[in-house]
């Protein structure tokens, strides 16, 4: 997939009459994943190439920082996750202080118009855009019209009895509900990171963990969770605590330690993925060490119970 950067690359000339994703996308959840499959199926119709436009950083960072919300992904699993969705272009554009000032008609003319040369643009139903998100899909109709392109939004997409959206989605993670979370990604939630070295107690306790490093912003609570840990394309099963280690009544940071189930190799300084399918419990502390080890025992058989159920 190609990648461009607003302002300082080219459109690709390969680029053929874009049909454009316009948004967001944090998470790229059920109703994110709507839109893009939409734009790759109107850009196969029309023998023109799919392209989404997405925002770095954040908007809410440059114009409400106070306000600004933990990610559910980083840049680049957003644009890894873009590309196995059959986008063929990503446009990243680098939001400013002075962008955040642009008129509605600004914005669509100086990126949409005269660097993408767009041919469709589509957006969710509540998109808005421009100095004090003074622009809605009905003036990017007109504004469409004005400069030669067709606009369409997608309407919500629904789980129950409300919208699937990444502000839902975040307070689902931020709650350790991460089973619900991933009905309304359509996916697993995951964080990517390097295995550091830790203090090497899981080991001693005879359950070895890696403890991994991470820059994604979003972490479930602390608690012990059922989860999946991918590594040089191969999944393995893995109970993962996140937490301060109570138990042992030292001063600690937050560390997440992933046990991975029934192997037993040299983890450190590579690369996983590790995503979360069930809270199994609370982080509490134990009276020593043995009844900590029981628990780690018990949390590793509810683990192996679920990940049964699933045919893992």
């Amino acid at each position: 997939m190609d990648l461009i950067h607003y302002p300082d690359e080219a459109r690709p000339a390969r680029w053929h009459q874009p049909v454009l994703a316009l948004g967001n996308f944090d998470g790229l959840h059920r109703g994110h994943q709507k839109i893009v499959e939409r734009v790759v199926r109107r850009a196969a119709e029309r023998e023109a190439t799919p392209v989404v436009v997405t925002f770095d950083p954040h908007p809410t960072r440059v114009v409400r920082p106070d306000k600004a919300p933990a990610l559910l992904m980083t840049t680049g699993q957003k644009i890894e996750a873009l590309a196995r969705a059959g986008m063929r272009g990503a446009a990243v554009v680098r939001f400013t202080p002075e962008m955040a000032a642009w008129s509605p008609e600004a914005f669509v003319k100086q990126v949409l118009v005269d660097w993408l040369r767009v041919s469709e643009v589509w957006v969710g139903a509540n998109f808005l855009f421009g100095h004090d998100r003074a622009g809605n899909f009905s003036l990017l109709r007109l504004l469409g019209g004005r400069y030669g392109f067709r606009a369409e939004k997608i309407d919500p997409v629904r789980y129950k009895d409300f919208v699937v959206s990444s502000t839902r989605v975040r307070r689902l993670i931020a709650e350790g509900r991460v089973d619900e979370a991933a009905t309304l990604l359509g996916r697993h939630y995951f964080v990517d990171g390097t295995v550091v070295h830790g203090l090497q107690r899981g080991r001693l306790l005879g359950f070895p963990t890696a403890n991994l490093d991470t820059e994604n912003e979003l972490v479930p609570p602390n608690g012990v969770y059922a989860t999946l840990v991918t590594l040089d394309g191969i999944v393995y099963p893995a109970v993962t605590n996140i937490g301060v280690r109570p138990t042992f009544h030292q001063p600690s940071a937050t560390v997440i330690e992933a046990h991975l189930l029934d192997v037993d190799r040299d983890l450190y300084g590579l690369q996983l993925r590790l995503s979360f399918l069930q809270r199994v419990r609370d982080e509490r502390t134990f009276d020593g060490v043995d009844a900590l080890k029981a628990q780690i025992a018990a949390d590793c058989a509810k683990a192996r119970a679920l990940f049964q159920q699933i045919s893992l």
